[in-house]
């Protein structure tokens, strides 16, 4: 059963919503505030959020931000706020859709059941990889160590994730080049790449290993060796 969060401070609106979910099968958890919403995110699996924006402690908006820095669930705004740049500034942020009040609750509903099918679309084609203490969400480009976000920058992700890909396989200096610069190669210099490999193992290996994950094969390149082959 799927459930569903609505984060509405009107009463008798939010009840109404929850029970025309209710009605069609889905989970539904109510919350009348921010504070609330964000309690009921963290420990609960949410599938999808209903979210208005003026709430009595804070901004909608601000709540979206925070959710997307790590999770993808599924955010529909339901809200009076209805001028162009608040809907174009709500999809910017992450809003997957955005329903101004008043509205029809059954079009509501139509479009509660087109994000969720969106959202499960979205979750069976995730190219998700668990590597010892670490998960690689490549759809994403996320990475966690020990379910602690690493942050990584575009180029340090593109290393981690052509030698994750290449695991146990000598991927060369020049490989590591051609394919993270692209047509560009050709003007980067070799030392740009040794920056980036270092930087990137400072975030991801421990202080105390000596180059766990990415090892260093002389004269040929770097190859990653995940923690199920350490001996």
């Amino acid at each position: 059963m799927r459930n569903i969060l609505v984060v509405e401070d009107d009463i008798m609106l939010n009840h109404g919503i929850c029970f025309n979910l209710q009605a069609d099968g889905f989970n539904v958890i109510p919350a009348y505030n921010l504070k609330e919403g964000e309690n009921f995110f963290n420990s609960n699996t949410i599938d999808l959020i209903i979210l208005d924006i003026n709430l009595p402690d804070g901004n909608g908006f601000e709540f979206c931000k925070k959710i997307r820095k790590n999770s993808n669930v599924g955010i529909l705004f339901l809200t009076a706020c209805d001028m162009e740049s608040d809907i174009i500034n709500g999809f910017k942020i992450g809003a997957d859709d955005y329903i101004t009040k008043p509205f029809s609750i059954n079009i509501l509903m139509q479009r509660v059941r087109a994000l969720l099918r969106r959202c499960s679309n979205k979750e069976k084609h995730e190219d998700i990889l668990l590597e010892g203490e670490f998960e690689f969400n490549f759809e994403k480009m996320l990475v966690t160590k020990n379910k602690v976000n690493i942050l990584l920058s575009p180029i340090e992700y593109k290393i981690l994730k052509k030698l994750v890909k290449c695991k146990n396989q000598i991927v060369t200096r020049q490989a590591l080049i051609d394919s993270i610069w692209d047509n560009d190669s050709e003007y980067i210099e070799e030392h740009a790449l040794t920056v980036n490999i270092n930087r990137l193992r400072s975030k991801i290996e421990d202080k105390s290993s000596n180059h766990k994950y990415i090892k260093t094969v002389y004269k040929m390149g770097y190859m990653w060796v995940g923690e199920k082959n350490e001996k």
